[in-house]
């Protein structure tokens, strides 16, 4: 897995590729949180992502609490078919605000 981070105007956006899965995610939380932290609006741009296990999904749920219980907002963008099929079985498209 690899994160980069973009700064634009207040707005941090994370570029996100590889795989989150239990052997990396806790350097994901670590990063989000600490992004998270720093800005109203974060951006997490999937476009690299290919997979997404469990542990994954409950940080992407997480932030997405943390966000909202401040008045933030998270925004999820350029899912590729195979994550959306992994937050469509799983019913987080419901749950996360993910763009299309």
């Amino acid at each position: 897995m690899e994160i980069r981070e973009e700064n634009r105007d207040g707005q941090i956006e994370l570029l996100i590729s590889g795989e989150i899965d239990g052997t990396n995610v806790k350097d994901f939380e670590d990063k989000v949180t600490e992004s998270a932290d720093k800005t109203e609006s974060l951006v997490l741009n999937l476009d690299g992502l290919e997979y997404v296990s469990s542990t994954g999904l409950r940080v992407f749920l997480t932030l997405q609490k943390s966000m909202r219980s401040r008045g933030a907002e998270v925004v999820i963008r350029n899912v590729n078919e195979e994550v959306m099929d992994i937050f469509s079985v799983t019913g987080f498209v419901k749950l996360l605000n993910i763009e299309v």
